[in-house]
């Protein structure tokens, strides 16, 4: 069995989590300049069996697409041409920032580590994978 990849797209960098070998636990990764993204992916993929990739997908309150769709469509279509053999799935992330703000703060880290913007982006992406694993029996069943 592969691990699962997540990501928290954003326009200069994404957060990256990943599961353990029996997919059942999301950690933070680490976070890449967006324009990295895809050798990263690649390296990791050469290093470590994934089975699939979850990108988060910004949406508004009222359930509609947010802007940011513009840039991780093409960014989405990029990465099933590079990898067909892998599945991408998309996964709501509204609130994952905040959820991943309140957890960091609730883990006692300091004024500095809170302020730092690629530990919520990558504590973002565990959040969306989480939320996937948690998911995962009814989303594949959909798709």
């Amino acid at each position: 069995m592969g691990r699962i990849i997540a990501l928290d797209y954003g326009n200069k960098r994404t957060g990256i989590a990943v599961t353990d070998e029996l997919q059942m636990i999301a950690q933070p990764l680490i976070t890449v300049p967006t324009h990295e993204l895809l050798d990263f992916i690649i390296g990791y993929i050469r290093k470590e069996p994934v089975d699939c990739i979850v990108v988060g997908e910004p949406r508004t309150m009222n359930n509609m697409e947010s802007n940011t769709v513009k840039y991780i469509e093409p960014f989405i279509r990029k990465l099933t041409k590079v990898l067909p053999g892998i599945k991408v799935l998309r996964m709501d992330e509204r609130f994952t920032s905040r959820m991943a703000l309140r957890a960091i703060l609730e883990s006692g880290k300091g004024k500095k580590a809170r302020q730092d913007k690629s530990l919520v982006d990558k504590v973002s992406a565990a959040l969306i994978l989480q939320s996937f694993l948690d998911q995962k029996s009814n989303f594949i069943s959909k798709k």
